[in-house]
């Protein structure tokens, strides 16, 4: 790349010295983390990984900034039994990669151990950050009762009081002052739900209205800390998902979830959401007026 000035070049340069100081603060941070957690002392570790002790003790000195040699700390973590990733920043789980592809794929039977448990307390970690959510079908957190039961009358996954608290959960959440949720979807979806089409055919007139009143009113009570948008699914499409801030993704493939704790792949779908975002033909401070002007036939 050719820069047009000199001060652009000094400029990069700049950003790669502070990108660089960044990334080794956080290596110095992770590894007395997982060095405190693992009860050793700086001569044991020395001694465990062949890092020389001099060596170790300038890593952990806070005014250091120095990064570690590949060898150096590929040794560290596995000496620290972490991952190597998550010592470089790049990743928010600990985990050596074996574990957590082991982890990543959740395939429990709600009936047992309801998988939306987790949800509850990866929306917990993420409090404070930024979570994104694409939903299987309308937004747990605005679900009806009426709507609740319809979807788990033949439960599968969850008991439908299961479900009415994973509502709840959700519901409380977002709440929260602290919370900052977006919510993408297609916008066909609220469309077909109006005129009970699809999944939504034994769903009578009057419990679909009450549905929509029940959204517009929270969009209307939590607008702008939630911000529901609708994108065009002629041109666009999305699988479900949820992304808590930086630290992990949840892809729901069906009675599980797809779990990605690495920061390539959150950013990877945050990315893709936003692309949702910027794509969409119903801009959220519009949704509710929207969802106002949406017409349910009468019963008949």
């Amino acid at each position: 790349m050719v820069f047009a000035a000199p001060l652009e070049g000094r400029a990069v340069v700049g950003l790669l010295a502070m990108d660089r100081r960044y990334t080794a603060n956080i290596f110095r941070v992770r590894l007395g983390e997982a060095l405190a957690r693992s009860g050793m002392s700086r001569s044991a570790l020395a001694r465990r990984s062949g890092v020389d002790r001099s060596t170790l003790s300038q890593l952990l000195a806070i005014d250091q900034g120095r990064l570690p040699r590949a060898d150096t700390a590929a040794a560290l973590a596995i000496a620290l039994q972490v991952s190597l990733d998550w010592l470089l920043g790049l990743s928010q789980e600990a985990k050596r990669g074996a574990d957590i592809l082991h982890e990543s794929l959740q395939i429990t039977p709600s009936a047992r151990t309801p998988v939306d448990a987790g949800l509850a307390r990866w929306h917990a970690e993420a409090a404070g950050y930024k979570i994104r959510y694409v939903p299987t079908t309308l937004p747990d957190l605005a679900k009806t009762d009426a709507v609740i039961q319809h979807e788990y009358r033949e439960p599968i996954t969850k008991t439908t009081a299961q479900a009415a608290a994973v509502t709840r959960d959700q519901l409380d959440y977002s709440r929260m002052p602290e919370t900052d949720m977006e919510i993408c979807m297609a916008r066909h979806t609220w469309e077909e739900f109006a005129l009970g089409h699809g999944l939504w055919t034994a769903l009578d007139a009057a419990a679909r209205q009450e549905q929509i009143d029940r959204m517009t009113g929270i969009l209307d009570e939590l607008y702008p800390s939630l911000r529901l948008y609708l994108f065009d699914g002629l041109g666009l499409y999305s699988v479900p998902y949820m992304i808590f801030g930086p630290k992990r993704a949840a892809v729901y493939i069906g009675q599980s979830y797809f779990v990605f704790n690495t920061t390539e792949h959150v950013r990877g779908l945050t990315n893709h959401f936003d692309e949702l975002v910027r794509s969409a033909v119903v801009q959220a401070h519009q949704t509710a007026e929207f969802l106002r002007q949406l017409s349910v036939p009468p019963a008949t």
